[in-house]
Protein backbone atom coordinates (compact mmCIF):
# COMPACT_ATOMS: atom_id res chain seq x y z
CA UNK A 1 0.00 0.00 0.00
CA UNK A 2 2.59 2.65 1.03
CA UNK A 3 2.26 6.07 2.58
CA UNK A 4 0.50 8.98 0.85
CA UNK A 5 3.67 10.87 -0.06
CA UNK A 6 6.28 13.40 0.95
CA UNK A 7 5.45 17.02 1.76
CA UNK A 8 7.85 19.84 2.51
CA UNK A 9 7.67 21.41 5.98
CA UNK A 10 5.69 24.48 4.86
CA UNK A 11 3.10 22.28 3.15
CA UNK A 12 2.92 20.13 6.29
CA UNK A 13 2.21 23.29 8.32
CA UNK A 14 -0.55 24.28 5.87
CA UNK A 15 -2.10 20.81 6.11
CA UNK A 16 -2.03 20.96 9.92
CA UNK A 17 -3.61 24.43 9.84
CA UNK A 18 -6.36 23.30 7.46
CA UNK A 19 -7.28 20.06 9.24
CA UNK A 20 -7.79 20.49 13.00
CA UNK A 21 -7.78 16.69 13.46
CA UNK A 22 -4.45 16.19 11.67
CA UNK A 23 -1.56 15.08 13.86
CA UNK A 24 2.13 15.84 13.59
CA UNK A 25 4.07 12.84 14.90
CA UNK A 26 7.69 13.51 15.81
CA UNK A 27 9.40 10.11 15.71
CA UNK A 28 12.84 11.19 16.95
CA UNK A 29 14.23 10.17 20.33
CA UNK A 30 14.04 11.88 23.72
CA UNK A 31 17.60 13.22 23.52
CA UNK A 32 16.87 14.72 20.10
CA UNK A 33 13.74 16.45 21.39
CA UNK A 34 15.68 17.73 24.38
CA UNK A 35 18.77 18.99 22.57
CA UNK A 36 17.39 20.19 19.22
CA UNK A 37 13.82 21.15 20.14
CA UNK A 38 10.40 20.15 18.84
CA UNK A 39 7.84 21.61 16.46
CA UNK A 40 5.62 24.12 18.28
CA UNK A 41 1.98 23.81 17.24
CA UNK A 42 0.61 26.01 20.02
CA UNK A 43 -0.60 28.65 17.55
CA UNK A 44 -2.77 25.88 16.07
CA UNK A 45 -4.08 24.96 19.52
CA UNK A 46 -2.34 21.60 19.83
CA UNK A 47 0.94 19.80 20.40
CA UNK A 48 3.04 17.46 18.32
CA UNK A 49 2.80 13.80 19.27
CA UNK A 50 6.21 12.68 20.53
CA UNK A 51 6.46 8.96 19.73
CA UNK A 52 9.92 7.53 19.04
CA UNK A 53 10.26 5.17 16.08
CA UNK A 54 13.46 3.78 17.59
CA UNK A 55 14.27 3.18 21.24
CA UNK A 56 17.29 5.09 22.54
CA UNK A 57 20.13 4.19 23.13
CA UNK A 58 20.10 0.86 21.26
CA UNK A 59 18.12 2.46 18.39
CA UNK A 60 16.09 -0.68 17.70
CA UNK A 61 12.71 -0.05 16.09
CA UNK A 62 10.04 0.09 18.79
CA UNK A 63 8.06 -3.10 18.18
CA UNK A 64 4.97 -1.44 19.69
CA UNK A 65 5.23 1.85 17.78
CA UNK A 66 2.10 1.18 15.72
CA UNK A 67 0.14 0.06 18.77
CA UNK A 68 1.08 3.15 20.76
CA UNK A 69 0.28 5.53 17.92
CA UNK A 70 -2.89 3.62 17.07
CA UNK A 71 -4.09 4.22 20.64
CA UNK A 72 -3.56 7.98 20.17
CA UNK A 73 -5.15 8.00 16.70
CA UNK A 74 -7.68 5.15 16.48
CA UNK A 75 -9.48 6.68 13.46
CA UNK A 76 -7.66 5.43 10.37
CA UNK A 77 -8.89 8.47 8.43
CA UNK A 78 -6.83 10.79 10.66
CA UNK A 79 -4.18 12.64 8.71
CA UNK A 80 -0.79 11.72 10.16
CA UNK A 81 2.27 13.80 9.27
CA UNK A 82 5.55 12.24 10.38
CA UNK A 83 8.77 14.13 11.06
CA UNK A 84 12.24 13.03 12.19
CA UNK A 85 15.67 14.64 11.83
CA UNK A 86 16.04 14.35 8.04
CA UNK A 87 13.12 12.26 6.73
CA UNK A 88 14.26 8.62 6.92
CA UNK A 89 12.72 7.36 10.14
CA UNK A 90 9.56 9.36 9.50
CA UNK A 91 9.19 7.69 6.09
CA UNK A 92 9.48 4.26 7.73
CA UNK A 93 6.89 5.23 10.37
CA UNK A 94 4.51 6.53 7.67
CA UNK A 95 4.90 3.23 5.80
CA UNK A 96 4.22 1.22 8.95
CA UNK A 97 0.99 3.09 9.73
CA UNK A 98 -0.12 2.97 6.09
CA UNK A 99 0.34 -0.81 6.20
CA UNK A 100 -2.23 -0.85 9.01
CA UNK A 101 -4.78 0.93 6.85
CA UNK A 102 -4.13 4.58 7.72
CA UNK A 103 -4.79 6.22 4.36
CA UNK A 104 -3.44 9.73 4.98
CA UNK A 105 0.14 9.24 6.18
CA UNK A 106 2.66 11.81 4.97
CA UNK A 107 6.40 12.11 5.45
CA UNK A 108 7.77 15.60 6.13
CA UNK A 109 10.67 15.74 3.71
CA UNK A 110 13.98 16.96 5.11
CA UNK A 111 12.59 16.49 8.63
CA UNK A 112 13.15 18.85 11.53
CA UNK A 113 16.80 19.72 10.83
CA UNK A 114 17.48 18.74 7.21
CA UNK A 115 20.87 17.91 5.75
CA UNK A 116 24.07 19.54 6.95
CA UNK A 117 25.29 22.75 5.35
CA UNK A 118 28.86 23.10 4.03
CA UNK A 119 30.02 23.77 7.60
CA UNK A 120 28.31 20.52 8.72
CA UNK A 121 25.58 22.29 10.72
CA UNK A 122 21.97 21.18 10.46
CA UNK A 123 18.87 23.34 10.54
CA UNK A 124 20.08 25.90 8.02
CA UNK A 125 19.63 24.32 4.56
CA UNK A 126 16.25 22.57 4.67
CA UNK A 127 13.73 21.14 7.10
CA UNK A 128 11.32 22.54 9.70
CA UNK A 129 13.85 24.88 11.32
CA UNK A 130 15.23 26.24 8.03
CA UNK A 131 11.65 26.91 6.87
CA UNK A 132 11.29 29.20 9.90
CA UNK A 133 8.34 27.23 11.24
CA UNK A 134 7.56 27.47 14.96
CA UNK A 135 9.63 25.30 17.25
CA UNK A 136 10.61 25.30 20.89
CA UNK A 137 13.57 24.14 22.91
CA UNK A 138 12.69 21.61 25.60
Amino acid sequence: MGYAGDVDPKKAWEMLAQDPKALLVDVRTGPEWMFTGTPDLSSLGRKAILQSWQVFPAMNVDADFTGKLGAVAPDRDTMLLFVCRTGGRSRAAADAMAALGYRRCFNVSDGFEGPPDPERHRGRVAGWKAANLPWAQQ
